[in-house]
């Protein structure tokens, strides 16, 4: 029997400036209407289905923040705001950034969406009717088809189609934060079920090597850049761990059994603190495998099984994923008609199943779980939809959570030394190869030193840039800790050096500079500039 592991991975960066309560970009919320929870409610109608769907504290805590209408989105806000009233800045804002969706496959659905952005290509002039239809149309466009047809005030304006009255923008609008709401206690409900497992990632999504220390990019690739200083904060990569977990339980009742190390980023240093917070297995790329076996050819006897890590601290079950199958999914099938990419996924497996003559497998799918949707006809559910019927009719491929797998397949190879590295290549260059990305760990280096200084005078960060009347030391000390691991979080080294439109570097400039402020501090004058002058 063939068992297969789906993995879907959520995560988005930390937007919300904590000084101010603003967040200067959507995704969250809009990645939370179409990606979240249909990827799971969709599974209702494949009850053979188990899969396993990985989350990201930070982005669940975002989440909270529009349940809990703790943040000012600017572009929801400008969403609400009146067509008539809007200036003629909000105007441009609205022309340069409410077209951010797909063009072929999802603008083009709405014919009065496509129309405008042909105008907006040649352009003309809008009037106070073209930007309450676009105010409208880009909210709506973001929503799950799922929710487009489960709603009736989505339903209501996809038949409309163009000339909505202010009344039918805030009944999409309002319906957006509806189904926000429903995302955790969806999760919740459809774990209970027994057929879905949840993992985590630590807290703020960061490298944890590269937390342990910076010097692993050279243990992956001994060609890789490094920052001008170490960044050796090991301790720091233990907190993201343990208050995952902790999050986590307070959320769902009961501590993970796996977690899905950032960017599957690993190393020696770091399974210390995964053993030692309880987790019992981590997923991360073949690539690692191979490396750890120093395997200079792909085996797949070595990758269709877990493997054991056997520790000091204890015992950590590791699989890897299926690299080609995953990227399939991920990066290739949105071009094909549905039928044909999953007949040609199934097709893999079968070929996998023949070569191992029935003896059983594990072929994991570990992918990014929101982004890839988007390139996919009617957001991924013909394709989902074709290959769940197919996996749920097969005689010789069985779905499963990992934890299931486990539980009956304990692993029967151990790996005596684990190699470090991520899902891209096996290395970090992802994080470290170019001048902006070594810079910005600089600049996280000196910050941290701040920090660290400050607690050696006086105990503990007390200055909190807010009026001491508002905030305790003890508030004032978690909110200098949580802007900190904030900017450890691994989106700001990503973009760093290859941000199309400065967004990212921006944001990173922001944390930075807020943190300064907490400490009580004149920030750098060289956060006034973007990382790549």
């Amino acid at each position: 029997m063939l068992y297969l592991a789906f993995i879907f991975h959520m995560h988005q960066p930390y937007y919300k400036n904590l000084l101010t309560g603003e967040s200067s970009l959507p995704w969250v919320r809009l990645h939370g209407t179409k990606d979240y929870l249909d990827m799971v409610e969709i599974l209702e109608n494949y009850p053979q289905i188990h899969a396993t769907f990985n989350i990201v504290p930070s982005l669940i805590e975002q989440i909270e923040d529009y349940t809990n209408r703790t943040v000012k989105d600017t572009f929801l806000e400008l969403s609400y705001k009146k067509a008539q009233d809007l200036t003629e800045d909000e105007r441009s804002f609205l022309l340069k950034n409410f077209f951010s969706i797909n063009k072929e496959k999802v603008i083009s659905l709405f014919p009065r969406y496509f129309d405008l952005y042909s105008k907006r290509q040649k352009s003309l002039s809008f009037n106070t009717q073209d930007f309450l239809d676009l105010q409208v149309l880009f909210n709506l466009a973001w929503i799950d088809p799922l929710f487009r047809n489960k709603y009736e005030a989505l339903k209501a304006a996809v038949r409309k189609g163009r000339f909505f009255t202010e009344e039918d923008k805030h009944a999409v609008l309002d319906t957006q934060l509806i189904i926000l709401e429903e995302i955790v206690p969806g999760y919740k409900k459809a774990g209970e079920k027994g057929r879905l497992e949840f993992s985590v990632t630590p807290y703020y999504h960061p490298i944890l090597p590269l937390l342990a220390t910076t010097n692993a990019a050279k243990e992956a690739n001994l060609r890789s850049r490094l920052p001008e200083g170490e960044f050796k904060y090991p301790q720091d990569a233990k907190e993201h761990i343990e208050s995952a977990v902790k999050f986590y339980a307070d959320r769902f009742g009961a501590k993970p059994k796996g977690m899905w190390p950032s960017e599957e980023s690993v190393s020696e240093k770091i399974l210390p603190y995964i053993i030692e917070s309880g987790i019992n297995w981590i997923v991360t790329d073949e690539a690692i495998l191979f490396k750890s076996l120093k395997k200079k050819k792909r085996e797949r006897d070595l990758l269709y099984q877990p493997h054991l890590l056997k520790r000091k601290e204890g015992d950590l079950n590791i699989i890897f994923r299926d690299r080609n199958l995953s990227d399939l999914i991920g990066f290739v099938y949105h071009s094909w008609k549905a039928e044909k990419a999953v007949a040609d996924f199934i097709s893999h497996l079968e070929d996998i199943n023949k070569a191992f003559k029935g003896k059983d497998t594990l072929v994991t799918i570990a992918m990014d779980g929101e982004n890839a949707w988007e390139y996919f006809t009617n957001d991924g559910h013909d394709f989902l939809n074709a290959l769940y019927t197919r996996l749920s009719e097969s005689k010789t491929i069985k779905t499963t959570t990992v934890s299931e797998y486990l539980e009956n397949n304990p692993p029967k190879s151990k790996i005596k030394h684990l190699a470090t590295g991520s899902w891209i290549y096996g290395n970090f260059d992802k994080w470290m190869n170019n001048s902006a990305k070594t810079k910005a760990w600089d600049w996280l280096l000196a910050a941290r030193k701040e920090v660290e200084q400050t607690s050696r005078q006086t105990g503990k960060p007390e200055g909190s840039g807010l009026p001491s009347d508002r905030q305790s030391h003890k508030q004032a000390n978690e909110l200098i800790l949580k802007q900190l691991y904030i900017l450890e979080g691994s989106d700001w080294f990503w973009w760093a050096g290859e941000d199309p439109d400065g967004s990212f570097d921006r944001l990173f400039r922001m944390h930075l500079t807020n943190l300064y402020t907490l400490l009580e501090k004149e920030p750098p004058k060289y956060l006034g500039q973007p990382l790549t002058l």
